[in-house]
């Protein structure tokens, strides 16, 4: 029975980075998680390297070289991110359903969703998406600021609902012509 190698990888505030192995550079050229950076390291967002160590694809080490546990990622994720849970429960189930996720700051969203078989690169994302928890009110001005975002980007909004049970809905939204 084969050891599964595991990527060792570095958790800073804000972005988990790899070490620059051939295991770290796959996880980005073959599972698209990440970003390749010069010098061979992958950064991943702090919610893809949830993703990736739930999933015992990655071990993250801290500044004082202390191995993670899952536990202990998530509360430090959930302390630089409070909406952190609900934005990982869209992440994951989008991810498990065979989507390329990633984060859509420039968009002023918190997801761009490519269809499935599509990577960065081959084809523009097809959604941007905004997780909220269920029972979240946002006025008309936030939704229609929202999906003007999407429609100025040629892209469709996506509000997923994430409710108590972490079970998550989608809304697809767009401008219609009567």
């Amino acid at each position: 029975m084969t050891k599964k190698v595991k990527v060792k990888a570095r958790y800073f505030p804000d972005v988990i980075i790899t070490e620059n192995s051939e295991a770290a550079k796959l996880l980005n050229t073959q599972s698209t998680f990440g970003k390749l950076e010069k010098e061979g390291k992958v950064s991943l967002s702090l919610i893809e390297g949830y993703f990736l160590l739930e999933n015992e694809k990655i071990e993250v080490y801290d500044g004082r070289n202390h191995l993670l546990t899952t536990q202990e990622y998530l509360k430090k994720a959930t302390r630089e991110e409070p909406n952190f849970l609900v934005r990982y429960a869209v992440f994951k189930d989008l991810r498990e359903r065979g989507y390329v996720v990633k984060t859509a700051l420039k968009f002023g969203a918190d997801f761009r969703v490519y269809d499935r078989g599509i990577k960065p690169g081959q084809d523009h994302a097809k959604w941007v998406v905004y997780p909220v928890a269920e029972g979240t009110t946002l006025t008309w001005y936030e939704f229609a600021a929202k999906n003007r975002v999407a429609h100025s980007t040629k892209k469709k909004l996506l509000l997923a609902v994430v409710d108590n049970e972490g079970d998550v809905s989608y809304w697809e939204c767009g401008w219609v012509r009567p």
